[in-house]
């Protein structure tokens, strides 16, 4: 019987696979290619052994997965599987779930949003930070099944106009562009979302380490530097692009442009 779960594999691909893996000819021919074969085949060339079939092997590494979810993704063979309804960026998701994946994963490897990223993966650089029902969280620790019914927006999510083809940046967006407020930019969706949601937290009057005052009566909070920086401290730039980070900041906060000071020493 023919298996229309199988993808269909071009001539060339057929001919790398039965010169370097005849003995899973038949399975790949079968059912696809799984991860074992990938995985086989990612040895390979690390090896140096796909010199000459460099070009048919990339069309392996790089096929769409738009299709069907192999066998070890599929809904009866995930472990401890649940499933997840939630909003992301306004759109309804639903799927299926190990009950151990984190929001990042989930993120990245279910629904292919890599804007957040993997920095540490335990929560301590900030990267991967997103928006969850308005407040920022670090999705590295974050189990994707607690998300149930819940919004979730990322980077992705934060420029505005036709739904797909955004048009509009976020303000935060367009400060940290004005102000330089990254170098290799890995850090800078973490820390654009931080950010988003810190405005958010200071609307509400919620205090910091460094509020001179939690007795008197809740009320927006008048952003300092000192401020802007004790709430970003979860967010870390190895780059160094801290000053720039908080003019950007402290410019969307107040509506009024930041002129840059800088001290040369010497």
């Amino acid at each position: 019987m023919e298996d229309h779960n199988a993808p269909d594999l071009t001539e060339d691909e057929k001919k790398l696979f039965e010169d370097l893996m005849p003995e899973d000819l038949d399975e790949i021919l079968d059912t696809g290619v799984n991860r074992r074969h990938f995985l086989k085949l990612m040895g390979l060339a690390g090896g140096g052994i796909l010199a000459w079939q460099s070009a048919v092997a990339e069309q392996v590494f790089t096929r769409s997965p738009g299709g069907p979810l192999p066998d070890e993704l599929s809904s009866a063979a995930i472990e401890n599987g649940v499933a997840v309804s939630f909003k992301v960026n306004g759109t309804a998701r639903k799927l299926t779930v190990d009950s151990r994946m984190t929001l990042l994963d989930t993120l990245r490897e279910r629904l292919e949003l890599t804007g957040s990223k993997k920095g540490c993966d335990h929560g301590q650089c900030g990267a991967c930070t997103v928006i969850v029902d308005g407040r920022r969280v670090l999705s590295c620790l974050t189990l994707a099944a607690t998300c149930e019914g819940r919004s979730v927006q990322t980077i992705e999510g934060l420029a505005s106009g036709t739904a797909g083809t955004p048009d509009r940046l976020h303000p935060m967006q367009t400060a940290f562009l004005k102000h330089d407020g990254f170098q290799c930019g890995f850090c800078t969706p973490g820390q654009i979302c931080s950010a988003v949601a810190l405005l958010d937290e200071a609307k509400k009057g919620e205090a910091s380490y460094v509020t001179e005052s939690i007795r008197t009566k809740p009320g927006p909070v008048q952003l300092s530097n000192e401020e802007i920086r004790e709430r970003m401290s979860g967010n870390l730039c190895r780059c160094g692009a801290y000053p720039n980070i908080v003019a950007a900041i402290q410019e969307v906060h107040s509506g009024k442009p930041v002129e840059q000071t800088w001290q040369l020493i010497g």
